[in-house]
């Protein structure tokens, strides 16, 4: 089995956010292929399951807020015997400019608080990271900015990236990150280059 994380903060006040990029890539993926989320309460998240190519996966959205997401998502881990190595998180990253997508194995948290408390819980980092640039601020916090909502032109973009990663969804959980990336980039760049225009 393989645990598919979106990464985000519960309630109605961040549903928009940069922040959930993460939850959005799951509701929308939810809604693409008629998964339906429940709430399960032990592990404090909104879980469901689907299948990809005969593959099952477990959705999950933590609800104990960003910052420790890792509480939620390591008592799932713990409960199915899923191992890091069969675990996808997609969040949102403010190292890449919107539009941008970077697929990766492992690493370090590179500041971001959700990724943080996911390596303190689970038995280490090995997962497959799903990051979706949102860009810095020019002005501003970055508090400010990440729980900012998107502009119209980033959520054409947002939904164009999820889009995207919904049809390559077998080769990630496959593993095949650089399948994917090749896929999707090309895709980005024309959208990019469209929008600018």
């Amino acid at each position: 089995m393989k645990l598919l994380v979106g990464l985000g903060n519960p309630g109605d006040r961040y549903v928009d956010t940069r922040h959930n990029v993460g939850f959005r890539f799951l509701d929308a993926l939810a809604q693409r292929e008629g998964i339906r989320f429940n709430d399960s309460p032990r592990f404090r998240a909104e879980t469901a399951t689907h299948s990809w190519s005969g593959q099952k996966v477990l959705l999950a959205k933590p609800l104990t807020f960003m910052n420790n997401s890792g509480e939620a998502i390591g008592a799932i881990a713990r409960y199915h015997q899923i191992p890091p190595e069969n675990v996808i998180v997609v969040y949102d990253d403010l190292d890449l400019a919107p539009g941008k997508l970077r697929l990766k194995k492992g690493g370090g948290h590179g500041g971001h608080n959700g990724l943080r408390s996911l390596n303190q819980h689970l038995e280490n980092s090995d997962y497959i990271r799903v990051k979706v640039g949102i860009g810095r601020p020019e002005h501003g916090t970055v508090t400010d900015w990440v729980l900012g909502k998107a502009s119209t032109q980033q959520q054409i973009i947002e939904k164009h990236i999820f889009d995207a990663l919904a049809v390559c969804m077998p080769l990630l959980l496959a593993g095949e990150i650089n399948r994917v990336s090749c896929q999707i980039q090309p895709d980005l760049q024309n959208l990019s280059a469209t929008l600018q225009a």
